[in-house]
């Protein structure tokens, strides 16, 4: 999902009046109630997940970091060549490459951010699907309440769908006479 759907714009404010005011005349109270139940636990699981990711996530990167240091550390104790020697008797020393594996800080700092990062991503998508399933749930456990939020639903999309043809339509009036 792009970042753009949550800048402000004039017509999502025209939409949210909308789809305020079907809210009002196309539903009952309990049926608001159940739908702002439904869309609070949406938000609940989805924060409950992000932040259980994040947790998960630094928890990963600081096992991985451990276990980066103990292999640099058994790496560096442990007995290397020095020489490499040919069939025909000819030794080339081996270069120590222990410098280049030893952990940095700035690795470090990667290592958490992106496994931090990661955990909360895939810690809300986690918590966003669980919570979209539970709030389905709420809504359909009554028929009657799920046949009218439906109902509620159609009318509201059919009404945005004139609307949207009427400002089209009107744009495209407007076009042709600044053509002509």
């Amino acid at each position: 999902m792009s970042i753009a759907a949550f800048r402000p714009s004039p017509k999502h404010d025209e939409y949210r009046k909308l789809a305020a005011e079907h809210m009002e005349h196309d539903l009952e109270p309990t049926d608001r109630n159940a739908l702002v139940k439904a869309s609070k636990r949406v938000g609940l699981t989805t924060t409950i997940g992000t932040v259980v990711g994040l947790g998960l996530g630094v928890y990963a990167a600081y096992r991985l970091r451990k276990v980066r240091l103990s292999m640099f550390n058994a790496l560096r104790a442990a007995e290397k060549p020095t020489h490499v020697v040919f069939a025909d008797g000819r030794a080339e020393p081996v270069p120590d490459i222990t410098p280049y594996l030893q952990p940095t800080r700035w690795g470090d700092v990667a290592t958490y951010f992106f496994f931090g990062l990661g955990g909360t991503i895939f810690g809300g998508e986690l918590g966003l699907l669980v919570g979209t399933w539970s709030a389905s749930r709420l809504v359909s456990k009554d028929p009657a309440r799920k046949g009218r939020i439906e109902t509620a639903y159609r009318r509201f999309k059919a009404d945005l769908l004139r609307r949207e043809a009427a400002r089209l339509e009107a744009g495209k009036d407007s076009a042709d006479a600044a053509a002509l």
